[in-house]
This record gives structure tokens, C-alpha cells and sequence, in this order.
């Protein structure tokens, strides 16, 4: 039997990053796909969130990988944010996402990131925060 524990911090936004999320239908969705995680074996461990974009601290089994893990999280939660009928328009999150592993040595720090979002965001923006993490993790040409 295979032991595989990896950890990814995640990042997703609305499409077009527009502040869809208020902090009442940000907790809903989140307890949302917390329970619905649950379900598709996805173990989350923190999310959190803004008003156009969520922070979600996964671990991840043997055969699940980032790609399935986020369409997963992402389709449904968009699904069920339409037939909940929450918005006068169709909700959808924005195709491309953000992730990148995260050392055992480095969880809380990363906890501790993803709860103050709320804090965080009152002195940047969303676009501003996701540039910094793209410049942070870009490397060999990889990023």
C-alpha cells in the first residue's frame, strides 16, 4: 500500500476576477465544498478566501492529481453556485489556477496565510497577490 502526503496550496479566482464573493455566499460556498471534498476522497485542510478569489490548503491521495483535484472543487462548486440561484447570472470560476506543493516544515506558516485573507487583502489586491506568487514560484523556466 502506497503512503503519499502531499500538500498543495491552491488558488483560484472568479472569472474575470470580479468580486462575485461577499462574505456570506464566500462561507456558504466554502462549507459547500468542504462537504462535497469529503465525498471525492479530496482532504482540505484550510480554504479561505476574498471577494474574487479562494485559497484552499489540499492534500492530496495516491491517485489524485492537482488537475482532478481542481476540476473537481472548482466544476462542482460552480454548479452548485448556479443551481442555488444565489446570482442574477451565471457564476463561473476562472480557467486557470494556481498551486504549488507545500513542505511539511512550511503547513502552518501556509495555515496561517490562507486564514487571514480577510487582513490580508485590505492592502492588496487580488491581481497584485497573484503576480507576487507567480514571480515567488517561477523557476528554470518552469513557471
Amino acid at each position: 500500500m502506497a503512503y503519499v502526503r502531499i500538500m498543495i496550496h491552491a488558488v483560484w479566482g472568479t472569472k474575470n476576477r470580479e468580486p462575485l464573493l461577499s462574505k456570506e455566499l464566500r462561507s456558504k460556498v466554502i462549507e459547500h465544498i468542504i462537504e462535497n471534498a469529503r465525498t471525492k476522497d479530496i482532504f482540505i485542510d484550510r480554504i479561505n478566501g476574498y471577494t474574487e478569489h479562494l485559497h484552499c490548503l489540499i492534500g492530496l491521495h495516491a491517485d489524485m492529481s492537482i488537475a482532478k483535484a481542481m476540476q473537481l472543487i472548482k466544476g462542482e462548486s460552480a454548479f452548485w453556485l448556479n443551481r442555488q440561484n444565489f446570482m442574477k447570472s451565471k457564476f463561473e470560476w476562472a480557467d486557470e489556477y494556481f498551486a504549488v506543493s507545500v513542505s511539511p516544515s512550511n503547513l502552518n506558516k501556509v495555515r496561517a496565510y490562507i486564514d487571514r485573507q480577510e487582513e490580508h487583502h485590505k492592502g492588496r489586491t487580488f491581481q497584485q497577490e497573484y503576480e507576487e506568487f507567480l514571480n515567488t514560484y517561477r523557476f528554470n523556466g518552469l513557471g
